[in-house]
């Protein structure tokens, strides 16, 4: 098998795994102690409000126990090698923890956090995420480069990196917000499209890159983690 069948096979996989995780985060949650369509729609509204209510700080409580010690309190941390959570969007988010618990996503750790979570889980903890705003990167040492983000820009508009993620960089529904998004960690995705190993829902993310060198991958990299962080 050809690595165009490897990746169309794996992409045709993550689609529709784009499919079951859009249509889980679609569905009502059921009123606690009903069970049924019925039960649902006698539940008052003031009920199903309380419910969800208790439910987000439920996972609000659960990500600062599960997930802030990586990924930050607010969902922006230090550790090296860790994805920015703060403002990603919860249908990106929701898609990648089925992933992570189908193991179709290879982390040992996020594989292990995400196995045991049933599909109310997968709901819970990515609603709460999309409710995380936007942090800016800590302040650097010295400004940016104006060469490199100058020629960032021009990449970003010549492979079409705007067309899906948009001018800031801030994605929405299934595209993510890579803008702000840590450095190395944005490095690491793209040359891990360009090389097969990371396979997206489609063939578009390989496509985009594998005209792309190496060192402008980096470049790519470098302009994203700096771009200015734009709000909800």
């Amino acid at each position: 098998m050809t690595r165009w069948h490897r990746r169309a096979s794996s992409a045709a996989a993550l689609a529709a795994a784009l499919l079951f995780a859009a249509a889980l985060q679609a569905q009502t949650r059921p009123a606690r102690g009903a069970s049924g369509s019925a039960a649902r729609t006698a539940a008052p509204a003031a009920s199903q409000a309380a419910a969800a209510k208790a439910s987000a700080a439920d996972y609000a409580e659960r990500f600062a126990t599960v997930c802030a010690a990586c990924h930050g309190a607010n969902g922006r941390s230090d550790m090296p090698g860790t994805p920015v959570l703060a403002g990603q969007h919860s249908y990106y988010t929701i898609t990648q923890l089925f992933l992570y618990r189908e193991g179709r996503r290879s982390n040992p750790l996020m594989t292990a956090v995400a196995k045991g979570f049933s599909d109310a889980d997968l709901r819970g903890f990515s609603d709460y995420i999309g409710t995380l705003p936007p942090q800016p990167a800590p302040a650097a040492s010295a400004p940016p480069d104006a060469a490199r983000m100058k020629q960032g820009q021009a990449l970003a508009q010549q492979h079409k990196c705007v067309f899906c993620h948009g001018a800031d960089f801030a994605g929405g529904q299934q595209v993510p917000r890579i803008g702000g998004q840590r450095e190395e960690y944005l490095r690491d995705v793209l040359q891990g499209y360009r090389s097969g190993q990371r396979v997206g829902y489609t063939l578009a993310m390989a496509e985009a890159v594998g005209p792309v060198s190496p060192a402008e991958l980096d470049v790519l990299a470098y302009y994203a983690a700096r771009v200015p962080v734009a709000g909800r």
